[in-house]
Formats: C-alpha cells, sequence, structure tokens
C-alpha cells in the first residue's frame, strides 16, 4: 500500500514504518488524516491502517481486498466513536440479480468487449488447471 498525495509526497509502509508509526506519519502529512483510504491487498494490517489514517469526524475508509478467512480486525473502539466509517464491498457492491441482466444486454449488443480478457478455455472436468491458471 503505498499512500499518494497531489503534492507528490508519499508515505511507503515498506520502509520499516510499523503500523502505529504510519498513522502518525500520514496524520502529519495531512493535517490530521486523509478524507478516504480504499484497501486492496487483503492485508489485515493494511486494512487496519487504512481505517486508523483515515480524519476523525468524517474520513471513511473501503476495505476492497480479501483477507484470510482466519484473520481478525482489530482496532480501538475510539476509532469508532470518533466518527470513522468503516465500509466494505465485493464485486464493488455489484448486485448480480438486477445488473447482470444489463452486463449481458451489453455484450450481446457489443458494448462490452469481453472477450479480449479471456485468456484459456478449461473444461468444467479440468477446473482445478483454470484456478491454477488464476493464481500463476
Amino acid at each position: 500500500m503505498t499512500l499518494v498525495f497531489p503534492n507528490s509526497a508519499y508515505a511507503d509502509p515498506a520502509a520499516a514504518l510499523t503500523a502505529p508509526v504510519l498513522k502518525t506519519v500520514i496524520a502529519e502529512m495531512t493535517n490530521g488524516g486523509v478524507d478516504r483510504s480504499v484497501e486492496c491487498t487483503g492485508s489485515v494490517q493494511a486494512m487496519i491502517s487504512a481505517f486508523e489514517c483515515v480524519h476523525n469526524g468524517w474520513g471513511v475508509a473501503v476495505l476492497v481486498g480479501v483477507p484470510n478467512k482466519d484473520d481478525a480486525f482489530k482496532t480501538h473502539p475510539m476509532n469508532f466513536l470518533n466518527e470513522r466509517t468503516l465500509k466494505g464491498t465485493f464485486y464493488g457492491n455489484y448486485k448480480p440479480r438486477t445488473d447482470l441482466p444489463r452486463v449481458v444486454e451489453m455484450y450481446m449488443n457489443k458494448e462490452l468487449e469481453v472477450d479480449k480478457f479471456i485468456t484459456h478455455y478449461v473444461p468444467f472436468s479440468e477446473i482445478n488447471k483454470a484456478f491454477d491458471y488464476m493464481f500463476a
């Protein structure tokens, strides 16, 4: 997770910054915290950092990355009492029941190019091979 600001300053957590130090650095760089943060890695520590670096009162953290099933998100309750907001999303809040028919219609009308993203055709009997391709 690299945080980039309009003035080209950035905080790189890989530079031996622990979560509490990172939170402090970001708060100093942004005059109290960022308005919005988005976490996309699935790392619970990155999720906590993304939430804890938003501004008290109006900051919003959005978690997109999918964590390990055994991970736990732990933060101090004051982070919520200080009116920070934590949101999560699967598929960008896509609603298959209502949105999928429109996507199919767009594809059939050649308004949505999907074919260029297909890299392999795998029969269902070789589904494990498809997962191997995804993780390669």
